[in-house]
């Protein structure tokens, strides 16, 4: 397994062999954040720029800031492949050296760590990603994802196709498709869809593609070609999406009536299909674009230094904006931490306070050199997601243009469901810790 670790700009060689950093004291004057990559196989292409857009945000605070709060960050990568047994084992690696909180980056590696982290006194930051149901602080007080969940992400769709319909009650007696990478990720928001299914009356035809299918889609796209569905909504990752989208063109499906959640919407997902994806719509919940002095920043701290990986002409594509705000999340919950505690060196328990207190408001994104990258986010003790708004953007045959304003979840239909799924959670995984953390207030 491949490990990579920086701190302070520098390639710290042999830390791997030693197991830990180069002696105590240096140890105390760091905050330890791993993040779990996958730099190789079928999911690289959408991995590889989401672990640029991590790395160079935190270093970039190493190099112009110092760290956070006066404390240099000391940032460590895992090769995981997307193969939940091996995120399971970049964890054993790490837990020991106190992280501040694990970056699973996959439903699967989070799904098995959620039991571990309660007990290992250890947050797990799942942004917009993994168990819908961990948004429920109360039963899962340990788990974040942020800025929303994938019930969240499926009803912003819905709001979507309901707006270009006239009414969602419009899809009355019509057939919705879902391709989805068969596995966790993937059928996550079935239970939503099935229920939209029920409320709107419309057909579900579900298009499962197992990993050993992600580049041979002919099969599922036939069956679409057969079932003509009025929308076809993606729920892929890595080389499945690609493939999808250029499956779609070959059967002149209407690009504009596909659309996908968030983690299609990478220029390499629409990029090999060219001119002929024009029209494939896309979730997303950070801007594109390097008109951001933040991004500018990392352009001049970072890039072409040691560490980072970025092409200048990647900065600041879709998914490599996304790991940017998964690291300003990360830096907001040591900001915050650091504050809750008074400490500069905060442990993963401060952190946990401190990803519970997320305020990240229209001016503090502006303060963080990122104006208009997002929208307002909060998380409280009882609300671990903050249901944040999402917008569409649109491939023109070149790149994402925005086309939609910010659009809200139907957070009065997914709250009481992720809250019964949550207790179902607890119910099916007996005994579970009763939560007995301090509940803060955001600053």
């Amino acid at each position: 397994m491949r490990m990579k670790y920086l701190a302070a700009g520098l390639v710290l060689a042999g830390l791997a062999a030693s197991g830990g950093f180069t002696s105590k004291a240096d140890a105390q004057e760091q905050i330890y954040v791993p993040l779990f990559t996958y730099r190789t196989g079928p999911f690289a292409g959408s991995g590889i720029p989401i672990a640029n857009g991590m790395y160079d945000y935190l270093q970039m605070l190493n190099e112009r800031d110092g760290g956070i709060g006066g404390v240099k960050l000391a940032v460590e990568e895992c090769e995981t492949g997307y193969d939940t047994k091996k995120g399971v084992e970049c964890y054993e690696q790490v837990k020991n050296k106190k992280p501040v909180m694990v970056n699973p980056w996959s439903t699967g590696i989070t799904l098995s760590l959620i039991p571990k982290a309660p007990v290992d006194k250890i947050p797990i930051l799942s942004m917009a990603y993994g168990l819908s149901a961990a948004a429920v602080g109360d039963e899962f007080p340990w788990v974040f994802n942020p800025p929303m969940t994938y019930w969240d992400a499926l009803s912003v769709i819905f709001r979507y196709i309901g707006g270009k319909e006239g009414g969602l009650e419009k899809l009355k007696g019509k057939t919705i498709g879902y391709i989805f990478f068969d596995g966790a990720y993937g059928r996550e928001p079935i239970p939503l869809l099935e229920q939209f299914a029920k409320q709107y009356g419309f057909n579900v035809k579900l298009y499962p593609v197992p990993v050993a299918e992600m580049q041979n889609q002919a099969a599922q796209w036939l069956n679409v070609r057969r079932d003509r569905p009025a929308y076809m909504i993606n729920w892929g990752w890595g080389a499945m999406n690609p493939t999808a989208v250029k499956e779609a063109a070959k059967i002149n499906y209407p690009m504009d009536k596909f659309i996908s959640v968030y983690w299609g919407g990478g220029e390499d997902d629409a990029r090999p299909t060219g001119a002929d994806a024009k029209g494939f719509t896309s979730l997303a919940f950070s801007a594109t674009g390097t008109n951001f002095p933040a991004l500018q920043d990392i352009q001049k701290h970072v890039l072409g230094k040691v560490g980072s990986q970025t092409q200048k002409e990647r900065l600041g594509e879709s998914h490599y904006n996304k790991g940017v705000y998964n690291s300003v999340m990360i830096a907001e919950g040591i900001r915050n931490a650091q504050k809750i505690t008074g400490k500069k060196v905060v442990s993963g328990e401060d952190v946990r306070r401190g990803l519970e207190t997320l305020n990240i408001t229209a001016e503090r994104w502006k303060e963080l050199g990122l104006p208009d990258f997002a929208a307002p986010l909060a998380t409280n003790c009882s609300d671990h997601s903050g249901h944040q708004a999402a917008f569409l953007q649109q491939w023109d045959g070149t790149k994402w243009v925005k086309i939609t304003d910010w659009i809200s979840p139907m957070k009065d239909t997914v709250r009481p469901m992720l809250e019964a799924a949550a207790k179902d959670y607890v119910s099916k995984n007996q005994p579970w810790p009763k939560r007995t953390e301090t509940c803060d207030k955001a600053s």
